[in-house]
């Protein structure tokens, strides 16, 4: 059988974690270079699909599953490793939420297509590290549909917060759980994190990572996204740009 053919091609490729009600395939390292400003950096590449538990895949199970499941309308997050992460002493990650306006289009409503650019930067400057890219994360978590009608509260006046709230949302309602447990399958030392987010701080913490230290990440501000780098602060908790790199408490 095709399927068989296939699986024994990557069946070295593909790991299960055990995660509560769902099971985490976790899919590479496949080589992924990337022109990052005009020069080639060469990351591994892994992608992973969550399943609900139970009786655990084969490799020849889960290609077969591609011909019955239409995984292209689930949303697949994956990370872009650098290095040796898993065995150096420093590694520094940026779990980064997607953002369709601003990776893709360059929206300057926002700084995540800046930060996502700059995080990569700051890995490769390093020499190791890594960077998830979470997919279903979208406007705080909302979807990108919710996101553009925030868009248009936010165009009448309303913050962030007020925008998503106004929905019925939380002010933020992402979760880490499912790239903390693919951040431990990948390197069970301790990482250092970029972000200007003490919730990703925390809830790395809660899931017992050892988080060595917190690395900010501030940049391009323009006319088009002060209220909303405001709001990060004022509102939302994100430390200032006046922060700097600190030691996060065990």
């Amino acid at each position: 059988m095709i399927q068989s053919h296939i699986a024994d091609r990557i069946k070295d490729k593909i790991r299960r974690i055990e995660n509560g009600a769902n099971d985490i395939y976790v899919v590479g390292p496949i080589n992924l270079p990337v022109n990052l400003d005009g020069e080639t950096k060469m990351f591994q590449w892994y992608s992973w699909l969550r399943k609900e538990a139970g009786e655990a895949k084969s490799a020849a199970q889960l290609v077969e599953d591609l011909n019955r499941f239409s995984y292209a309308e689930m949303q697949q997050s994956s990370v872009l490793v650098y290095g040796d992460f898993e065995h150096e002493s420093d590694a520094v990650i940026r779990m980064h939420s997607i953002c369709h306006t601003g990776d893709i289009f360059g929206s300057e409503r926002c700084d995540c297509g800046y930060q996502l650019k700059q995080s990569m930067r700051m890995i490769t400057e390093h020499g190791t590290g890594a960077l998830f890219y979470l997919a279903n994360h979208e406007g705080r978590g909302i979807g990108l549909f919710s996101k553009a009608i925030a868009y248009l509260l936010q165009e009448d006046g309303l913050d962030t917060v007020d925008a998503n709230t106004e929905l019925g949302f939380a002010d933020d309602s992402r979760d880490y759980g499912e790239a903390i447990a693919v951040l431990k399958l990948l390197r069970p030392a301790s990482v250092a994190i970029i972000t200007n987010n003490p919730r990703k701080v925390e809830a790395l913490r809660k899931a017992g990572m050892n988080i060595a230290r917190r690395v900010p990440l501030w940049g391009n501000p323009s006319v088009y996204n002060e209220k909303y780098l405001q709001t990060k602060v004022n509102r939302s908790g994100h430390f200032g740009q006046e922060s700097g790199s600190e030691t996060v408490a065990r």
